[in-house]
């Protein structure tokens, strides 16, 4: 289990599943700044075989600002990743890595009340986008995987 990211599997196709992200990211005020066809590439690199697997750099300005301004090398860790990886034919996994865990790097030592705050707002998005995908078991809520 990771301590660094937050999971939801999801009853739906892995295509389905990449626009919904999308969708539910730009509701929350996310823009998807960088893409990786983390199977292509790696095909393309090691001729490997992957199931499909996208890694989307999603960001909210307003909340990269702020992190920038409490803490100038918290840039290094963004933008925020979410990763979209196909399990089977019906079935999605959604991976993203949790904003807290992120601000973490920058602050060891706890003691920024404006990344920690910049984090709680994230996390809170964050956790509506997963919210918004359904579950692969109905009756349990998003969870660190």
């Amino acid at each position: 289990m990771s301590s660094f990211t937050l999971t939801r599997t999801i009853a739906r196709p892995y295509a389905e599943t990449v626009d919904l992200i999308r969708s539910s990211l730009a509701d929350q005020g996310f823009g998807v700044l960088t893409e990786i066809d983390f199977a292509a590439t790696l095909k393309e690199k090691l001729g490997v075989d992957l199931a499909p697997e996208v890694i989307l750099g999603a960001c909210r300005p307003p909340l990269a600002y702020a992190a920038a301004q409490a803490e100038p090398s918290i840039t290094a860790v963004l933008p925020c990743n979410v990763v979209v990886r196909w399990a089977d034919h019906a079935t999605t996994v959604v991976e993203v890595i949790d904003p807290a865990a992120m601000m973490a790097l920058a602050q060891p030592d706890g003691g920024n009340a404006a990344l920690d705050a910049v984090a709680d707002e994230a996390g809170q998005r964050i956790a509506a986008v997963l919210d918004s995908l359904g579950t692969a078991d109905p009756t349990g809520p998003w969870r660190p995987r």
